[in-house]
């Protein structure tokens, strides 16, 4: 069976499993604007930037704010889940594949104590994605600011992680959104192109 139909296949399912599980786009009061030719929900104007200092899975400084000057894509993954993460993973690798170029990607731990650089160098090596994406790796309290920024509820025994995807623009600015259920390779290649071609002044601070 294709690559393609296979993930095809897995979307259909994981999206009866996200709306069971009640996978929301954002925690931060599910604050939208019209989407603005958007594939993804439109985030309002006065989201604040944010910018952290964190190691990678190869130990390296990761600092946000270097990517400033291209779109960037921040998703919120645990390298031990073995159905929304990986999926999710393979959607912005062929999202990539698709758009013809890279442009950063950076995966924010939700599982501190279970994500570790060899495990995330482990999920990077499986998904295809070495090279391509980064994971931002630190301690709870290290990456508890990313979760309340984004509105990310962190993975628990208790409870599952906030399955979110989010698009930041050449400003560092938080401009787009997707839940794991309506998180597609089209869309979010679509939506990176439209930030691409966005003046550097587009976006408020």
């Amino acid at each position: 069976m294709p690559a393609r139909l296979r993930l095809a296949l897995f979307v259909t399912g994981l999206i009866a499993v996200a709306a069971v599980a009640g996978v929301l786009l954002f925690g931060v009061g599910e604050r939208t604007v019209p989407n603005a030719g958007f594939a993804g929900a439109s985030r309002p104007p006065d989201m604040p930037r944010i910018d952290f200092a964190v190691r990678d899975e190869r130990g390296d400084m990761l600092h946000l704010s270097e990517m400033r000057g291209k779109p960037v894509v921040v998703t919120f993954l645990y390298t031990t889940c073995r159905d929304t993460c990986p999926l999710t993973a393979q959607q912005i690798r062929i999202a990539l594949d698709d758009l013809g170029h890279d442009v950063p990607v950076v995966a924010v731990s939700v599982d501190p104590a279970n994500d570790t650089a060899r495990r995330a160098r482990a999920f990077l090596l499986k998904q295809g994605l070495e090279g391509r994406m980064r994971w931002a790796l630190g301690s709870t309290e290290e990456l508890q600011r990313l979760w309340k920024a984004y509105g990310i509820q962190p993975q628990s025994e208790d409870a599952e992680h906030t399955a979110s995807t989010v698009l930041l623009d050449k400003r560092g600015v938080q401009r787009v959104g997707f839940a794991a259920s309506v998180l597609t390779p089209a869309g979010l290649a679509h939506d990176i192109a439209k930030l691409e071609r966005e003046g550097s002044g587009a976006a408020t601070p």
